[in-house]
């Protein structure tokens, strides 16, 4: 008898040991895309370096196409982290009763730097933004992030992006060959399919973002609100990992190469002549999320009847943000 004691008291305690190691390793299901996310692929290609990653918690990774499918799968509670733009993360706040927090930032436009710019051929007709009347133009991601500055530009020149142009989406990894392709008049390019498309020769800049918008905030990360509250711990460990992911980039430069060439299936040499060079996006050292950038984008967004007025420190945790150490 005493020795079945014993024994349930050890089932017990096994089974008690397993619900704790279960809770401790909470797995947060994360949104990712491509380009421009250095301190995720840190985390995706090398774990290791990462010593809270799958044991104080677990990820389960999912590409998207882009930030507004992501801002979808967050509303429905599919995902609990995911890459936003403040467009995006702003539409599902209005439209889909998303509440999230901003715990990162990964790039934004710096003065000098590189800016997402739309490309014609250098045989093209297209000399202006006004001549793209009656064209098909290719974005990334209908209702993503570029969208916003895309559409400014676009009414300061006269052309009416809901009535006077064919708007497809055309994922950044094939912009190139569909413009090439004669599948669209114009398109937009990201690095590093910018840097490969240059490289080549016969296309040609149109207008990039810079013009409409200085400074933007291209990308951060952001949580559901009800899983931060929920989870703090975990999420707080992973925003740890966000900002040693972000050092570790900046800080290694060669493997950065090798660990965004694993991910994006691009060349080391393609992507030598941008990454985390002056042509390039700029990246806060620690990760950290601009809020004052991102509320004067949601200003323009606001005076120009693309969102209703917003204040970006419903976005704020007081204390789950990078840099976290």
């Amino acid at each position: 008898m005493r020795h079945f004691t014993l024994l349930m008291v050890a089932g017990a305690s096994c089974l008690l040991a397993t619900a704790n190691a279960a809770q401790a390793q909470q797995t947060i299901r994360v949104g990712w895309t491509i380009p421009a996310e250095e301190s995720k692929y840190w985390m995706m290609r090398r774990p290791t370096e990462f010593p809270n990653l799958g044991k104080t918690y677990n990820i389960e990774w999912t590409q998207f196409q882009g930030t507004a499918p992501m801002t979808q799968a967050l509303a429905a509670g599919a995902l609990d982290c995911a890459t936003q733009a403040p467009l995006s993360l702003s539409n599902g706040v209005v439209g889909g009763n998303l509440k999230a927090y901003i715990i990162a930032q990964h790039v934004f436009e710096k003065p000098g730097g590189f800016s997402v710019y739309w490309a014609v051929k250098d045989d093209s007709p297209i000399k202006s933004i006004a001549d793209l009347k009656g064209k098909t133009v290719g974005i990334s991601v209908i209702g993503g992030g570029t969208q916003g500055p895309f559409n400014m530009l676009l009414k300061q020149n006269g052309v009416d992006p809901a009535k006077d142009i064919k708007l497809v989406e055309v994922g950044f990894a094939v912009s190139e060959d569909a413009l090439r392709q004669g599948r669209v008049d114009a398109v937009n390019l990201n690095q590093p399919f910018a840097a490969r498309a240059e490289a080549k020769g016969g296309t040609r800049k149109l207008f990039s973002l810079s013009q409409a918008m200085p400074n933007i905030v291209h990308i951060l990360e952001a949580c559901r609100a009800d899983f931060v509250d929920k989870n703090p711990e975990a999420v707080k460990a992973y925003v740890r990992d966000i900002t040693s992911g972000m050092k570790k980039a900046l800080a290694n430069r060669e493997e950065t190469l090798k660990v965004v060439s694993e991910v994006l299936k691009a060349p080391v040499a393609v992507l030598d002549s941008y990454l985390l060079k002056d042509n390039d996006f700029g990246r806060d050292p620690g990760a950290a999320p601009n809020f004052p950038a991102i509320q004067k984008m949601l200003d323009i967004y606001a005076e120009t009847g693309m969102l209703p007025k917003l204040d970006a420190g419903q976005f704020k945790h007081p204390t789950i943000v990078a840099p976290l150490e």
